[in-house]
């Protein structure tokens, strides 16, 4: 038998996206407006989440534009 198991997206929150990228607050949110970083998800009235996959995903993009300029 072979199943598949899918896991449920984890979720980030902004003191863990900051943490994860380095990045502050400010920041975060201007690159989102400028389209420059994921934009986070609604979990609620007055609460926001990142997918981890999208955060890891520009992370790797980062680095690998960081390379390349070397």
């Amino acid at each position: 038998m072979a199943s598949q198991l899918q896991t449920a997206p984890t979720i980030l929150r902004r003191k863990q996206v900051e943490a994860r990228t380095g990045l502050a607050r400010s920041t975060i949110y201007d690159r989102i407006k400028c389209g420059t970083f994921p934009a986070p998800i609604s979990l609620g009235e007055k609460a926001v989440g990142w997918i981890e996959s999208e955060i890891d995903a520009w992370l790797t993009a980062q680095i690998e534009k960081s390379r390349k300029a070397v």
